[in-house]
């Protein structure tokens, strides 16, 4: 089938398959500008006749859709997860959404999602940034030891998700996973993302692993640098 504009096939999608819902919105990638020849297309749905949240996947309109459909409280448990592991997926697509329909009921919702994004997420404990010291300085020494090439690749992809996460967590911003670790990174420090890329850049092209073992080390610096002696976990 013919490839639709993608607000045009969004618009058609909801009037299909959504007729009497009170809001959606088409989020992601086509919405930041960001599209390629494999995105889809996310719309999120809000219908008070709905009993219970569910995500679905089908192919409409020459595009692969994402809906993901909420009454008009089942967003807020999505709302308080994603919270909970820093991760604002629908807070973003609610924001960032373009409207396809609203009966006034997205105002309100789009408010919460602007409340919690810009409050960032809870804020770590000593005892949480302590636990995260040493299991990165863990990974960085099975790092910095191994002598397996095809080993250490699968080490370093273990210590960038643990470094970014530990960067972004201690600067209270929300982290991601996949290509929204390098978004939330360049989100928060333009400079420290680009020094960050070309770390592991540099590792995965040449096995030189200098560079991202001097990153790791510098971002646990601040926190009392790397640990092991002495950390215990669940001693009573």
């Amino acid at each position: 089938m013919e490839r639709l504009e993608p607000i045009e096939a969004a618009r058609l999608f909801i009037d299909k398959y959504f007729t009497n819902c009170n809001a959606a919105v088409l989020a992601g990638s086509v919405v930041r500008g960001q599209a390629t020849a494999t995105s889809d297309l996310d719309i999120v749905v809000f219908d008070e006749q709905i009993e219970s949240s569910f995500r679905e996947s089908v192919c409409e309109f020459g595009w692969p859709i994402e809906v993901f459909v909420h009454n008009l409280s089942s967003y807020k448990d999505f709302f308080l997860m994603d919270y909970h592991i820093a991760k604002p997926s629908m807070q973003r697509m609610v924001t960032e959404g373009i409207v396809l329909r609203n009966d006034g009921v997205l105002n309100d919702i789009k408010q919460e999602a602007e409340k919690m994004l810009a409050a960032g997420p809870k804020e770590w404990s000593e005892e949480t940034i302590r636990t995260k010291r040493y299991f990165i300085s863990d990974v960085l020494d099975d790092f910095i030891g191994s002598t397996n090439e095809q080993e250490a690749i699968f080490i370093a992809s273990s210590l960038s998700m643990l470094l970014h996460e530990f960067v972004l967590r201690v600067n209270n911003q929300w982290i991601g996973t996949s290509k929204w670790m390098v978004r939330s990174l360049r989100q928060y420090d333009l400079t420290f993302a680009d020094k960050f890329i070309e770390a592991f850049q540099v590792f995965y092209r040449t096995g030189e692993k200098t560079k991202v073992i001097l990153l790791a080390e510098q971002v646990l610096e601040p926190y009392g640098g790397k640990l092991f002696a002495g950390f215990s976990l669940g001693k009573k």
